[in-house]
């Protein structure tokens, strides 16, 4: 009887491995499981400066403007950086690129950390920030091209794209998992200087992975065409799509209008909730819980389809939630809604980040992702701005109403485009050859040409 219970345990167990294996196939391949193990670690280094920047500068400051501003500043270069780097990441090696790319993020924190804890940056000399914010935006332009487009060099694999963008999604709302509550930890323990060197020591993690992958790339013939004409094509591609255009105007709106209650977090912690550091990382935690959780859900998705419906509405699901925060003065409820928020937004984020990268045309891929990078940095510093004025004026909790409401009612109009917008979508599988992306097949760990 014994035995025949541990035989059952061992099936079990080797069911339970299967599915793992399954649900994040995209791990059993080599270079894709270096990358994904090194950016756990610098993502994880990531939130911890994250949290830690925003409660530092309103600390500092005790302006919610300014708060927005450093977030405005830290984000904005990508709308100049971000086409260039859009039409280089068609034709550069992407992993070198981003060798240099990380070593420069690594030398902003290291700045920012001897900054802080030398004291140089005080509450009566914070400006050094400002151009510590740019410097980042800068290098964050030119690395997010290059590192979207090198998920799919990882796995080399199309058919492999959705599980590796959701598995990189999963990976990175793990570290926001853990992150701010180290991050608001620290800031108690330690106080911020620490936290900004915890991120700055992070990136070499990352680097060593990026120098273990081994990734071969043909020799491309020149194009011959002026960069200013590339980046013109990549426009004009864009915009001639329709899934493409919607979905650019979609992630834009949220970006406006939803992402940017990030920047006003620590007013909500602090003056609304009446916590301190650790409210503030506690609601970043639980935001943490929901994205982590839909990245599971984007994970055990085989293919794209129904994604554009799942798209609009999760966008209306984040945005009620944001009403719910706004209204919010209890910490227990504030921290629901801190989940759904989470849950919606990244499904969002991620589903449309995997619908772009399945229709568009090789060649276009790394332009197309440009306008995706720079609907993601460079449309919320904005909205940064926006929300940090609206604050000022009418106080945090009718300001994150407003756009919050904003964005409801962009989702409730966009569930009526879904039907026309799916038609155009599997014309363009069909014209990239890539309906496997859409069809429901069976999908199993014995990928041809994948490593254990």
């Amino acid at each position: 009887m014994n035995l025949g219970s541990g035989g059952a345990a061992a099936k079990t167990a080797n069911w339970l491995w299967g599915r793992a294996r399954e649900r994040f196939i995209s791990l059993t391949v080599r270079n894709y499981r270096l990358f994904f193990a090194g950016q756990l670690f610098s993502v994880i280094g990531t939130w911890v400066q994250r949290t830690t920047m925003s409660w530092f500068v309103y600390r500092l400051t005790n302006s919610a403007f300014l708060l927005g501003l450093i977030a405005f500043l830290s984000m904005i270069p990508s709308l100049f950086v971000s086409p260039f780097a859009g039409a280089w990441a068609d034709h550069w090696d992407r992993r070198k690129t981003l060798i240099l790319t990380q070593s420069l993020f690594m030398l902003q924190a290291g700045l920012l950390a001897a900054g802080v804890l030398s004291g140089y940056i005080n509450s009566a000399r914070w400006w050094p920030l400002i151009p510590l914010a740019t410097m980042q935006g800068i290098v964050e332009g030119l690395d997010a091209p290059f590192r979207q487009n090198f998920v799919l060099d990882l796995v080399s694999r199309r058919s492999l794209l959705p599980n590796a963008i959701a598995t990189n999604s999963a990976m990175f709302n793990s570290a926001r998992l853990v992150g701010p509550s180290i991050g608001g930890a620290m800031i108690v323990a330690f106080g911020e200087g620490i936290c900004f060197l915890i991120n700055a020591v992070s990136y070499l993690a990352v680097i060593a992975s990026l120098l273990a992958i081994r990734i071969s790339y043909p020799a491309l013939k020149p194009s011959g065409a002026p960069i200013l004409t590339k980046i013109k094509e990549g426009w004009k591609y864009s915009w001639r799509s329709l899934p493409i255009r919607y979905l650019i105007a979609n992630l834009g709106v949220f970006m406006l209008f939803a992402m940017s209650y990030g920047s006003i977090i620590p007013v909500f912690a602090r003056d609304v909730l009446k916590g301190n550091a650790g409210t503030q990382g506690l609601l970043l935690t639980f935001a943490g819980i929901g994205a982590l959780t839909s990245a599971f859900y984007m994970a055990g998705r085989k293919t794209i389809k129904g994604l554009p419906y799942v798209t609009a509405v999760m966008g209306g699901v984040a945005s009620l939630a944001l009403i719910g925060l706004a209204l919010s003065r209890s910490v227990p409820l504030s921290l629901i809604c801190m989940v759904f928020i989470g849950m919606g937004m990244t499904i969002m984020m991620s589903a449309t980040n995997t619908i772009l990268q399945s229709v568009a045309d090789p060649g276009m891929r790394g332009r197309v992702l440009s306008v995706y990078t720079m609907s993601f940095h460079s449309i919320m510093p904005f909205g940064s701005l926006l929300i940090g004025s609206l604050t000022k004026q009418l106080g945090p909790q009718i300001a994150l109403s407003i756009t919050a409401g904003v964005c409801l009612l962009w989702s409730l109009n966009a569930l009526r485009k879904i039907p026309s917008l799916m038609n155009h979508i599997l014309r363009m599988l069909v014209k990239n050859n890539n309906t496997e992306i859409y069809r429901p097949l069976k999908v199993t760990v014995e990928y041809p040409g994948v490593e254990g």
